[in-house]
């Protein structure tokens, strides 16, 4: 199931977050303009952007082996395999899973490639976080909130200034989901390597990509309210549940996990 086609052309003038991650992560699916961005980036992006997407699988498989069925991922960037729904879907064929992304490319993509098992189900719509309300009418086609779900906003806040109001949309998606429910997070930061963090804001700035990396402080309003999972609000190489962390590798993003009570 696709949903909310979008009427207008794919814009390859101007960058867009889920085409530059999609270059980081090696992908093909980007154009010069996302190349040049990623491109003045440090070094350093292309292994902090793998070292967060593995810790969305780790995250994504635990959740599933403790009974989680249901997610609603919002900002899903361009499919790369193993996706959300391969990982859920390995453990629990009858998983439900909703994409939403405001990229029209990834949309194109999704029609192709976000094919669910038969048991279960993968939708994706096409939207904005900043739409919070528009995001959740649209979910309760696919998902059941009468029971738990989990909320994975991968690598997508920093992209929202704080005149945006992050931690409000945010918000506004937490208290619509039941006792029980989920939230995997991870935000971008230069708190391991404040030496890259102008650099990678000009990149950015450059490419006219809004950019807000947040320190610790600033990322834990987020889980406000929340049960935070052991082991906290860690760098994306330190979150580990089955076994622990084989690196002290650096890391530009927090992460977390958290249930909602």
């Amino acid at each position: 199931m696709t949903a909310g086609a979008p009427r207008t052309h794919i814009d390859t003038s101007k960058p867009h977050p889920a085409r530059v991650y999609d270059w980081l992560l090696g992908g093909k699916d980007n154009y010069p303009v996302d190349q040049r961005v990623g491109e003045t980036l440090p070094d350093e992006a292309r292994g902090n952007a793998a070292r967060n997407r593995a810790f969305m699988h780790r995250a994504a498989a635990w959740l599933a082996k403790n009974g989680v069925d249901q997610f609603l991922d919002i900002g899903t960037g361009i499919p790369t395999e193993p996706n959300l729904h391969q990982i859920v879907q390995a453990i629990r064929p009858d998983a439900r899973i909703v994409y939403a992304d405001n990229d029209p490319i990834v949309l194109r993509h999704a029609e192709a490639l976000l094919t669910s098992t038969p048991e279960g189900v993968t939708a994706f719509l096409h939207a904005d976080v900043r739409q919070p309300a528009t995001i959740l009418e649209r979910a309760r086609e696919v998902l059941d909130f009468d029971r738990p779900i989990a909320l994975s906003l991968i690598a997508l806040l920093h992209f929202l200034p704080d005149d945006e109001d992050p931690y409000g949309v945010l918000r506004a998606l937490v208290e619509a989901l039941p006792s029980g429910s989920h939230l995997v997070l991870s935000h971008g930061t230069a708190d391991q390597h404040p030496e890259l963090k102008q650099k990678t804001e000009a990149a950015y700035k450059k490419g006219a990509i809004p950019l807000r990396m947040r320190t610790r402080s600033e990322v834990e309003p987020f889980f406000a309210g929340l049960e935070l999972l052991a082991p906290g609000l860690v760098f994306a190489t330190e979150w580990y549940q089955e076994e622990p962390a084989p690196t002290r590798e650096r890391s530009g993003f927090y992460v977390g996990v958290a249930r909602i009570p």
